[in-house]
């Protein structure tokens, strides 16, 4: 997935974030196939299930026989086409989900060898808020950080002071 180059950063600051607002005795259900990332969550102690690669826009199997106390969703959203339906089928009370922010000065990202490593939407924070929102959440903590790269030019410099990931602690609004 990483080719050998893990996002080290992006991992620090979400299991920072998550260990802010997360249990390790809360159990946790990850959208999205095992991954790198579930391991650094499990290795800090958190109890992972992740959903089994089933297309989420469409299959809410995985979310609907879930028991989990937590909901994780880390660069999931921007991979479907109708996220809403997925946020509204969770059963948990509390969500952490983070997104890769729209970079003005970058197209969406689209991988032109695998089908599922494509970006449907490229959210601004508001528009993510708005999402979650409208699907009965409410966001009680964000953070944003940005992602700087090794490389010389105009957008690998743009990228030191733009922020580039948007992560979101969030509660089910009772009715």
């Amino acid at each position: 997935m990483y080719e050998g180059k893990f996002p080290h950063k992006r991992y620090k600051h979400t299991l920072a974030f998550l260990q802010k607002h997360i249990n390790t005795n809360e159990t946790i259900l990850d959208l999205g196939v095992t991954n790198p990332f579930t391991k650094v969550m499990e290795q800090a102690g958190y109890k992972i299930t992740n959903t089994k690669g089933e297309d989420l826009d469409d299959d809410f199997t995985g979310v609907k026989n879930s028991q989990a106390d937590v909901v994780t969703a880390f660069e999931i959203f921007e991979h479907l086409l109708a996220p809403y339906n997925i946020l509204k089928e969770i059963k948990a009370d509390k969500l952490v989900a983070s997104i890769p922010l729209k970079l003005w000065f970058s197209n969406a990202y689209r991988s032109k060898t695998d089908p599922w490593d494509r970006h449907y939407h490229e959210f601004e924070d508001w528009q993510f808020d708005w999402l979650l929102e409208k699907a009965g959440w409410e966001i009680k903590d964000r953070n944003k950080w940005t992602n700087p790269v090794k490389k010389i030019g105009i957008r690998p410099l743009l990228r030191r002071f733009t922020n580039r990931y948007y992560i979101v602690y969030a509660e089910r609004i009772k009715d």
